[in-house]
């Protein structure tokens, strides 16, 4: 059998109907174990992988990726899952698309739960902030002049402290109380809430802009 449209993964990182506005796909949930090999066997023009699952569901493992890879269907990966079996994969054709791959390639991240979080069953809607989009908006706001860059560290710090499901915003600034200036945590808080800081997102959108452009 033969997919006649690309298949994408995808869950919290972009909302579903922005995502066909960009390209006409076959959305699928956040990619589990089995998954990736499952929809390689359809023939699609392409898999892109961005949402998967983590904590007590099995995420598809390197050599189910692999041996999806080599179906000879064409595979991109980025903003969450994606990205890191991109860094990993690479090597054996797998595509990365993003800078937050490109940030686990230059190993300025290593750890996974940077782009973890937690999401409705129901909606796919995320309840907790990734690190790596608070990463994102903390460069931005030293960049405005609204943290100093000891502040950003030591925010990024407290940030990683926070176990990833409960990791937000309104936790971190909760728990940075007494070690960050109070109008810097103003400042950022209104900063946060007026921009769009995600860079899930962004590379998200990335990889379906490259997808559009490869078929």
């Amino acid at each position: 059998m033969s997919a006649k449209k690309p298949i994408i993964f995808l869950g919290p990182c972009l909302p579903r109907a922005e995502a066909r506005a960009l390209l006409e796909a076959d959305y699928r949930p956040p990619v589990r174990r089995g998954d990736v090999l499952a929809a390689a066997r359809e023939a699609p023009p392409l898999i892109g992988i961005i949402d998967g699952v983590f904590m007590h569901t099995l995420a598809p493992s390197p050599r189910e990726v692999l041996q999806a890879i080599e179906t000879g269907v064409p595979i991109l990966g980025s903003s969450s899952l994606g990205a890191l079996r991109a860094v990993e994969l690479e090597p054996f054709g797998m595509v990365g698309v993003g800078r937050i791959f490109e940030m686990f390639k230059r190993r300025e991240l290593i750890a996974d739960d940077e782009v973890a979080l937690v999401f409705s069953s129901e909606d796919l809607r995320a309840l907790s902030e990734p690190l790596v989009n608070i990463r994102h908006a903390l460069a931005a706001a030293e960049r405005e002049g609204l943290i100093s860059g000891a502040e950003r560290r030591r925010l990024i710090r407290i940030g990683r402290g926070i176990y990833f499901p409960e990791r937000s915003y309104r936790r971190l600034f909760r728990e940075a109380e007494g070690r960050v200036r109070p109008e810097a945590l103003a400042a950022l808080e209104g900063f946060v809430r007026s921009g769009d800081h995600d860079l899930k997102a962004s590379d998200a959108r990335a990889l379906l802009v490259e997808a559009r452009r490869r078929l």
